[in-house]
């Protein structure tokens, strides 16, 4: 936890905080979408694709805390690992799921 000197020094603004939250969420929801268009267009099954998906994902929060959060995600989000590293993690699986079904479904039929 922060102590009172580390807050002084780094102060913790709610709305950008959640702002961060929106726009991970977001890019995570977007590119679970596209993980699920490729996921039916390979036309992997079963746990080959769920295991795509979360590999996609974990990539992902890889280029975002290194392109975006300059390696150091505690500056940006508040508790890092459980909001971002962990964060809409299965949120984003609903999406995927749709549209790897539905792109399937398209390239099978």
């Amino acid at each position: 936890m922060l102590d009172e000197r580390q807050l002084a020094l780094k102060p913790i603004v709610g709305e950008s905080v959640g702002h961060n939250a929106r726009t991970v969420s977001n890019i995570r929801a977007l590119t679970a979408s596209l993980f699920g268009v490729a996921a039916g267009t390979l036309g992997l099954e079963s746990l080959p694709g769920f295991f795509f998906y979360f590999v996609g994902t974990a990539i992902v929060s890889l280029l975002v805390f290194s392109l975006k959060a300059n390696g150091d995600a505690s500056a940006y989000f508040f508790r890092p690992v459980g909001d971002f590293w962990i964060g809409d993690l299965f949120g984003g699986l609903m999406s995927f799921v749709l549209t790897w079904t539905l792109f399937y479904g398209l390239c099978k039929a």
